[in-house]
């Protein structure tokens, strides 16, 4: 732990962004529902996230709170990851910044500068094209409609969990890191129980399965918000969550490698242009420092 605390910590970000971005890919690869994917992984993850944290500190009302908004972000990215395409999914989470603009500034203290206006005006726009067009369902996307509906709430949700795990962090600045990794650990325990009831049974489960659920629990999940969790503390809850930009960028790739998933021009432009407008606002910021 002491030699990924020495590792900068947007390095740590850019790293469990990567990380994350595997999701999509590995999701629509398993033959479990959402319910069992989404239980499953995040039990494994919530073992994972105890051992690194290590003495966990920093359980409260507050944790709670950021753990429910964690946990209605995983189970609903889960369940639009089976109902539309990896690209819409992630591009919908990608509108964070929009969220966080509007609400930053009431929860955090951290106020947008005017200049900011165009960008989150640009990912709004962007956000709008992802609902264009008329896709056919496909094997790995069969209802888009409800799919990005669900995506929505996701989006909105990851930036709650954002908000929320700076947020904690800022109100026990001792504890290091605990109090988002408290957070991190309660909401995988809420979705781990929560969706145990209609995951089960879990009967005739391929070994590929088996092998899938716990790469996502252990190294999508656990490690990625191991990393997040420690670096969040010393980055601002935008910057972190234009950093954390990479995972939309990259999930559409690998799910277009693996499954051929294509998920249509207008989507894609929407998609390039919340990327855009974000990678630029980053580039800018750290050019201003």
């Amino acid at each position: 732990m002491a030699r990924m605390l020495r590792v900068p910590a947007r390095a740590q970000i850019l790293l469990a962004a990567l990380l994350i971005s595997t999701a999509g890919t590995v999701i629509k690869a398993l033959t479990l529902t959402n319910w069992q994917i989404a239980s499953l992984r995040s039990g494994i993850a919530a073992v994972v996230l105890t051992m690194g944290v290590g003495r966990v500190r920093g359980f409260s009302r507050s944790t709670l709170v950021v753990g429910v908004a964690y946990a209605t972000m995983m189970i609903t990215f889960v369940s639009a990851n089976k109902l539309t395409t990896a690209a819409n999914t992630v591009f919908l989470q990608g509108t964070a910044p929009l969220y966080i603009a509007l609400l930053g500034p009431w929860i955090l203290k951290e106020h947008v500068r005017r200049r900011d206006m165009p960008v989150l005006a640009a990912i709004a726009c962007g956000m709008l094209l992802l609902f264009a067009g008329g896709a056919r369902p496909s094997a790995t996307a069969p209802n888009r409609a409800v799919g990005n509906a669900v995506g929505v709430v996701s989006g909105f949700c990851w930036c709650l969990t954002v908000i929320g795990l700076r947020w904690v962090e800022k109100r026990a600045p001792s504890a290091r890191g605990n109090a988002a990794g408290a957070a991190a650990i309660t909401g995988n325990v809420i979705v781990c129980l929560a969706c145990l009831p209609l995951a089960w049974p879990i009967s005739h489960t391929a070994v590929p399965d088996l092998a899938g659920v716990a790469y996502l629990g252990i190294f999508q999940v656990g490690l990625a918000f191991l990393l997040l969790t420690r670096a969040i503390q010393h980055v601002p809850a935008v910057d972190t969550s234009l950093l954390l930009l990479v995972e939309p960028a990259l999930s559409p790739l690998w799910a277009w490698i693996v499954h051929r998933e294509a998920p249509g021009f207008w989507p894609l432009m929407g998609g390039a242009l919340i990327i855009s407008a974000s990678a630029w606002k980053t580039w800018r910021n750290a050019g201003a420092r």
